[in-house]
Order: structure tokens, then sequence, then C-alpha cells
């Protein structure tokens, strides 16, 4: 009832006024005056057409001079590796292996290799090219006196496989030693692993012995999570003290249930792809890729092993 009352005596107070005086009132609550705009001069159309075909060309030249690099980049890799093929193949000889690392200050004692196999090559073929590929780097690490091999593969066939694996690499083993056969052990994290499976007796322990490791992508992060959740659980049961836990105990742990860390890691594919590799066993690891380089060869094996030789390994304090 007051809001109306006041209502009609402001209406009655603004009726007195004339016309003036209402915009003279009005005039300091009103907005200012709009700037005016400029409109933007309209670009002509040759301009801006030459202007489009301009970029279009530096595209197509900037697209050109880089496929051209990888083009020429690419045949001059494959005829490197042909010429270092043909200059360095090992004809299935041990002897041959070892005379090719003759000059070498030093080698691995733990070679690991990241291989895959691709969605084309999925089946019987693909298996048998895969096993293949396990047993020639067994063999070459054989004769190059490497006693520990760990090969990793993203979904795990080889450990789906881990006893047919054994006769392969066996097999091969015995098409490049003949009758002196190192001893083979083929072995998976948390899979009963197959030690002197070769049944014609002939391994002996003075040719050697070469340790197979097969991984794939659960044991990589998963096995860190279900380690950090035992240490975890240990803690709050107060079976151990928070104070024990440390990186040396951590090491200790993944060294035993998965694997150590190698020295050498060797990329087989055209791209630095680690496909979900453990990541605490590559802290420390010397990583070889061949760019461009596609499939298992003896002479990226080679190449790797020389350039661990002459790699300066300057670890933290």
């Amino acid at each position: 009832m007051v809001a109306n009352q006041e209502t009609n005596v402001y209406r009655k107070d603004v009726n007195k006024l004339d016309v003036r005086e209402r915009e003279k009132l009005l005039k300091p609550y009103l907005p200012t005056k709009p700037l005016k705009v400029t409109k933007r001069p309209k670009h002509q159309p040759i301009r801006m057409f030459l202007k489009i075909q301009l970029h279009l060309v530096v595209f197509t030249a900037m697209h050109m001079l880089f496929s051209l690099y990888i083009r020429f980049r690419q045949a001059f890799h494959i005829i490197f590796d042909r010429i270092f093929a043909l200059l360095y193949y090992h004809h299935r000889a041990p002897e041959l292996i070892r005379q090719d690392i003759r000059g070498l200050e030093r080698l691995p004692q733990h070679l690991s290799v990241i291989l895959e196999m691709k969605q084309e090559e999925r089946g019987l073929a693909g298996l048998e090219k895969l096993l293949d590929d396990v047993a020639e780097i067994s063999a070459w690490c054989a004769g190059a006196g490497i006693p520990t091999l760990s090969v990793y593969e993203r979904t795990g066939t080889l450990k789906d496989h881990i006893e047919r694996t054994h006769r392969v690499v066996s097999s091969k083993l015995h098409s490049y030693f003949g009758p002196h056969v190192p001893t083979l052990q083929i072995q998976a994290p948390h899979i009963p692993s197959f030690l002197d499976g070769d049944q014609s007796g002939r391994a002996s322990l003075s040719a050697g012995h070469l340790s197979v490791l097969l991984l794939s992508e659960g044991d990589g992060r998963a096995t860190l999570v279900d380690l950090t959740k035992t240490l975890a659980e240990m803690s709050q049961r107060n079976k151990l003290s928070a104070d024990d836990i440390s990186l040396d105990l951590i090491d200790a742990e993944i060294s035993e249930s998965v694997m150590a860390e190698p020295d050498l890691l060797i990329l087989f594919g055209p791209y630095v792809k680690l496909q979900g590799y453990p990541p605490w066993q590559v802290r420390l690891t010397e990583i070889y890729h061949s760019q461009d380089n596609c499939g298992v060869g003896y002479q990226v094996f080679l190449r790797a092993l020389y350039n661990f030789a002459k790699a300066q390994m300057k670890f933290g304090r």
C-alpha cells in the first residue's frame, strides 16, 4: 500500500515537469554516445585469391621437400644396411660372430630386445615369424657370449607358448653350434622355467649357458602397482616400517619378481616405442634404435653392440 502511494506521488511530480526538464533529469543516467564504427575496407577478390594461392604453393613446396628428405633418408639406410649385411654376416657360425665383436672393449651381460607382433601377422604365420626372430637373436647372443637375453612382446604371445619357444630356440642353437650346444633356459615371471629341455642330450656346459626371459605388458606397470599395494598393506599391519622402504628394497623386489636391469635395450622397429616395457628396469639402460629399420637383422644387433662398447656410462652420486 505504501509503495503504491509513493509511486503515485512520483508520477504526479514527474508529470508537472516539461519535456526539457525531464531530459535534464535523465541525462546523467543515460549511456555515453556510442563510438562510430569504422567500416573495414573490403578486400579485393583478386588480392585474396593470390594470397591463398601463395600459401598453397608454399605449403606444397614444404611438403614435397620433406617427402624427398624422408625418401632419400630411407634409401640411404636401406643401402647402408645391405652393404653392412654383406660385409658382416654370421653364416650361422659362432666363430664369425666372435670375430665380428673381437675388437669390442665390453659386452652387455644382459641384453633386452622389444619385438612386435603386427596386427596383420596374427595367427600361425605371425607366431612362427616371432619365434624365429627370438631364436635368431638367442643364437647371436650365445655366439657373442652374452649370457642373458630378455625378450619383450607386449601381448604376451611368447609367454603363452613357452614350451614351443624352447623347442624352436633349441633347434636354432643346434643349427649354429652343431654338437656343442650351450645349455638353454627359457623362463618368464610367475611361470615355471624350462631348463635343459633338449631331448638329444647334447647340451654342454662347456659351450656356455643362455638364459632367455620372456616378458609382456603385465610385467611392467602392473608389477609396480602390486608391489606398492603389498608394501602399503605390510606397513599398515606393522610388519614393515615406513623407514625400511627404500629404493634398494624396491629394486631388489622387482629384480627378483621380474628381472634385473638390462645393460642394453635394442629396438628393431622403425620408431622409438617402448610399448609398455617395464619402466623400472630402464633407468640406466643404454637404448639403441636404428632409424627407418623394419624387422630383426644381424646388422642392427652388431651395430648396437658397437654403440654400447663406445658409450660412456656416467652415473650420478
